[in-house]
């Protein structure tokens, strides 16, 4: 049985590489595609959940930077920058580690979850916390990226797209064509991007009849595509996603208006709720960011949309476990400690007290 390598590998006639482009791979993609047991009936929708907190470093960014890496080993690139609210910074350390480059980090200072910036510590990266906000460090980083000898890997590399679209392919693979709605979280617009590009170009080549409503959801605090303006200081406790001016707003806007689907904002507290909701109800355990696909599915809902009988696929883009101060402070669980008694722990279970929401 053939072992699989990664997303190159996989779809290599789908993506923009020669005999030249290493195959850069670390198992990334391949993520599973869950049905819901219970937001999806409460809808009377059949609703998937794409876990791309599945890839090596817990989150989607994996599909694309495979790629960013690939082409910048091509190009005889030693090293590789990116700005990051931190699933970019996790991925490019890895991934440049693995194959033997520096890895330079730009992060916002005091706005990145410890889960992703542990991990580019770990990784080896070399991380410059920048004193202000995540737009701030990208215009830095597309400055030095043209005047020194570094492989840009934020996802305006147009190879971080190509990569991520993969998931695009996955999904009609598996449900055997494309979902009628696709909802996803929306920060730098790279990958609602990669997804319209993924179904279109799947739709073309004739392995899809349709093509999906792209529905994505920015936070209320950093929605500046649903502002319609920059956002000077975007806030948000979804970390991910807390991006002012977003580096793919107009092809967001193509995906929206070409699929006839929106972009719309969700609240911090929808935010949490549903993030807690998805944990405790259908046993999915994901950043905060994640939960705006599915929180803004249920708002389409609550508006008034009838959702009745379609296929839904909501992108949970992170592993819960980038962001475990969310969990601590939201999840509104106490220890509670008991002598090590049988009759003890005996007396607490009979109060029939049950799990906690």
């Amino acid at each position: 049985m053939p072992v699989y390598e990664g997303v190159i590998d996989r779809y290599r006639e789908y993506l923009p590489v020669s005999d030249a482009t290493p195959n850069v791979a670390m198992g990334e993609g391949n993520t599973p595609l869950v049905k819901s047991r219970s937001i999806g009936p409460e809808l009377g929708c059949d609703l998937y959940f794409k876990l791309e907190g599945m890839n090596p470093t817990g989150s989607f960014k994996d599909r694309g930077m495979c790629m960013a890496i690939a082409k910048a080993l091509e190009d005889g690139k030693t090293r590789v920058m990116c700005a990051s609210t931190g699933n970019t910074s996790a991925s490019a350390s890895a991934y440049a580690g693995r194959y033997g480059m520096e890895a330079i980090i730009l992060v916002p200072a005091g706005e990145i979850a410890l889960g992703k910036l542990a991990q580019a510590m770990a990784y080896g990266a070399r991380i410059l916390a920048v004193r202000g906000n995540f737009d701030d460090a990208l215009e830095i980083v597309l400055r030095a990226t043209t005047e020194m000898d570094i492989a840009l890997v934020n996802s305006v590399n147009p190879y971080r797209i190509q990569g991520q679209k993969t998931a695009a392919f996955e999904i009609v693979d598996e449900l055997g064509d494309a979902p009628d709605m696709l909802s996803i979280p929306v920060g730098n617009a790279g990958n609602i991007t990669a997804y319209w590009w993924g179904f279109k170009e799947y739709w073309e080549a004739e392995h899809s009849r349709t093509l999906p409503r792209m529905m994505g959801f920015q936070a209320e605090g950093a929605s500046p595509i649903v502002q319609g303006k920059r956002i000077e200081n975007p806030e948000t406790i979804a970390t991910a996603i807390r991006i002012g001016n977003p580096a793919n707003w107009e092809n967001a806007e193509e995906a929206r208006d070409a699929s006839k689907g929106a972009i719309d904002s969700v609240t911090d507290a929808e935010i949490i709720d549903t993030y807690l909701r998805l944990a405790r109800d259908e046993g999915i355990f994901c950043e905060p960011a994640s939960a705006a696909s599915v929180a803004g599915l249920l708002k389409v809902a609550a508006n008034g949309e009838d959702l009745e009988g379609q296929t839904i696929v909501s992108v949970i883009t992170g592993n819960g476990l980038k962001d475990p101060s969310t969990a601590e402070s939201t999840a509104r669980v106490e220890l509670e400690y008991v002598e090590p008694n049988y009759d003890t722990v005996m007396g607490l279970l009979s109060n029939g007290n049950g799990r906690s929401h």
